[in-house]
């Protein structure tokens, strides 16, 4: 089972009633967020999800309204006692940005670790793994290097009772290899492949902004539970200055949606001209039908499917 948590939806700047752009995953209790502009801490208080558990943050890019709340979330997850490492993953830069932007949080309690992504537009995904997220950065088309990020939830194949019998597996190896363990008895390996079936479909969510329509954006969010992509603006007549400023606007972002097969669509990264954004939803729908406006603090329960 997946949460996942709009903290913010808006973009260039923080308004009353709409933060920044961020997103906050939860699995098995253990979170990772998406961008941390100025404030994200404030509606992450409001969500009241914690900090402590907060693993990880993956960076799109360095715009400030992506970024610029990264010290002051750092000093408020150590003040909550946390005490393993915490990993920022980004664009190239992502250590000198960080450490410039944390002159002001020097004394945390626990270790940063940084993880800087190749960029190359046009290459395929880079691909790493923090505990049970994995997760997937593909190059879009932003003024600065910008990532979109995918995560997937794996789930190993079901037990199969024959197929360990016809591999004389030892019952008592049967529960941790169930759990993705290779077990040795007797100077003899036994793998998972031997009693499980093949893998069954992850849960995954897909996450985008900042960004041009680029080729191969819509089969990297494929098959997506929860895509949550840019509509800076949700007037077809903006199209123009928005691209020019290397943004989409609604009836793109659910044009991606469409292309790759996606669940459910949330639009988010508003302009601050744009106050309410429902107002433009039917120009997303027209396209691909199951598309929201997000709003700060929206969430979602994506489950297994059933196989």
């Amino acid at each position: 089972m997946l949460d996942a948590a709009l903290l913010g939806t808006g973009g260039m700047m923080p308004l009353p009633w709409r933060f920044l752009t961020s997103l906050l995953l939860r699995f098995d209790g253990r979170l990772v967020m998406v961008d941390c502009g100025e404030g994200t801490q404030i509606t992450l208080k409001l969500l009241g999800w914690g900090y402590k558990n907060l693993d990880a943050i993956c960076f799109t890019h360095f715009h400030a309204d992506h970024i610029a709340g990264l010290p002051g979330l750092l000093l408020t997850v150590g003040n909550s006692g946390r005490e393993e490492p915490l990993t920022l993953v980004g664009p190239p830069g992502m250590g000198v940005v960080a450490r410039s932007l944390c002159v002001i949080a020097q004394e945390l309690p626990f270790e940063v670790n940084i993880v800087e992504l190749p960029f190359e537009r046009g290459s395929p995904p880079r691909c790493l793994t923090l505990g049970d997220f994995h997760i997937a950065a593909l190059p879009v088309d932003h003024r600065i290097p910008c990532f979109a990020y995918a995560f997937e939830f794996k789930r190993a194949g079901r037990f199969d009772t024959e197929k360990a019998h016809l591999n004389k597996v030892p019952m008592k190896a049967w529960n941790r290899l169930q759990k993705y363990e290779t077990v040795v008895l007797d100077g003899f390996a036994y793998t998972p492949e031997m009693v499980l079936g093949p893998p069954r479909t992850p849960i995954k969510a897909a996450y985008c902004t900042d960004t041009r329509p680029v080729k191969g954006l819509a089969n990297f969010v494929k098959g997506s539970d929860l895509f949550i992509c840019e509509g800076l603006h949700g007037d077809a007549d903006a199209l123009a200055k928005t691209a020019a400023h290397k943004h989409m606007i609604f009836q793109e972002a659910a044009a991606i949606a469409k292309a790759g097969g996606v669940n459910e669509l949330w639009l988010t990264h508003f302009s601050p001209a744009m106050t309410n954004p429902e107002n433009y939803i039917d120009a997303a729908k027209a396209v691909f039908p199951n598309s929201r406006v997000g709003k700060d603090r929206m969430t979602a329960t994506i489950n297994y499917r059933k196989e």
